[in-house]
């Protein structure tokens, strides 16, 4: 009746949608990308993309590779790639991402950390200084 699902969810496909008029209190992790246009009171975590439209809010927070935020967040975002603010976009609350977009007319009111990835080069010239410096 329920069959094994060991399939690999693919993260840039959108599994899960919540709809303008809903409102959804709890967590939500996914495996593929989330996309919400009503409203979520809980945390958000997807190893894809979440996109937050004009219409939604979330008061959570969120941890994703990816977010585009069009509509309204309340809370802490972990972003590992790029955070958008598009011009109808807010963010009250704390950031930390790799790369910060924000459109003319976004908000973003708190504090921000730039995530900085490290390459091989940089692990290479670290791991050389401490070895010339032992």
């Amino acid at each position: 009746m329920f069959k094994n699902k060991n399939v690999k969810l693919n993260p840039d496909t959108t599994d899960t949608l919540v709809g303008e008029g809903s409102t959804f209190e709890g967590k939500i992790k996914s495996e593929a990308s989330i996309r919400v246009d009503g409203h979520v009171i809980g945390d958000i975590e997807s190893a894809g993309h979440v996109t937050i439209g004009e219409n939604g809010s979330a008061r959570s927070t969120i941890v994703a590779r990816d977010l585009i935020l069009a509509g309204k967040v309340y809370g802490n975002v972990e972003v590992k790639g790029t955070l958008t603010i598009r011009a109808t976009g807010s963010l009250i609350g704390n950031l930390s991402a790799e790369n910060l977009l924000i459109e003319a007319g976004g908000v973003f009111q708190g504090t921000s950390k730039m995530a900085v990835k490290e390459t091989s080069a940089d692990a290479a010239s670290v791991k050389a200084a401490k070895t010339n410096s032992a």
